[in-house]
């Protein structure tokens, strides 16, 4: 299995792990994940219903871009990154795309490539 097809079975079993996880005490509000492998798009989603108002909030969003894994968006509080590094994908195929570009050279991960709109 090449490094892309890896990548995109960890990042689906980490988002499958964090949607086990409920979100809240309400039995109105559950996860969903989305997996777009024909864009490589990966989401984890809080839906339903809290006292009468909609939820829909992004809980993690992971793309995979040229041959490097994204991190769009951690709405948790949770270190997704070096999970995914625990995982088994290298620092340096990993993207902090949710930090400005002139921080992520400070990381200990890949500072980024030109990101291409799709």
């Amino acid at each position: 299995m090449d490094s892309i097809e890896t990548y995109i079975q960890l990042v689906k079993q980490l988002l499958n792990d964090y949607a086990k996880v409920p979100t809240s005490n309400q039995a109105d509000i559950y996860n969903e994940v989305i997996f777009d492998t024909e864009h490589n798009r990966y989401l984890l989603l809080s839906l339903g219903w809290s006292n009468g108002k909609r939820v829909y909030h992004t809980v993690i969003h992971i793309d995979i871009i040229d041959g490097q894994v994204w991190i769009q968006a951690n709405n948790t509080d949770q270190l997704i990154a070096e999970e995914l590094v625990e995982l088994g994908i290298p620092a340096q195929s990993i993207v902090l795309g949710l930090q400005p570009p002139e921080v992520r050279p400070y990381t200990s991960y890949a500072s980024s490539i030109e990101m291409v709109s799709p």
